[in-house]
């Protein structure tokens, strides 16, 4: 005759599988997250932040700067600006001189 559980082995059964499920839940989410997340950088990689025309990227001393050249935004990467406050300063105007109108 099969041993009936208790209830306590019922109760870690359901935790078990409760924890199954809630796991498998959480990766559907994860994979529908990525995958949203890579559509929308297609959709923005290298568009202008502010007015979504695209960037065209300028090397400045090895630095990669983004420029829209249809409202004049400049757009940094990270990292880029602490590269840019390590120039000197005559590389710093210089760089601003670039930029202007």
């Amino acid at each position: 005759m099969p041993r009936k559980p208790s209830e306590s082995e019922e109760e870690y059964f359901i935790r078990v599988e409760m924890e199954k499920k809630k796991k498998m839940m959480e990766e559907q989410q994860k994979k529908l997250a990525e995958g949203e997340k890579d559509r929308l950088k297609k959709l923005h990689y290298m568009r202008c932040p502010k007015c979504g025309m695209e960037l065209a990227e300028i090397d400045y001393r090895n630095i990669k700067i983004d420029k829209c050249f249809s409202c004049e935004g400049i757009w940094l990467d990270a990292g880029e600006l602490e590269a840019l406050s390590k120039l000197e300063k005559s590389m710093v105007d210089k760089f601003f001189g670039v930029f202007k109108k």
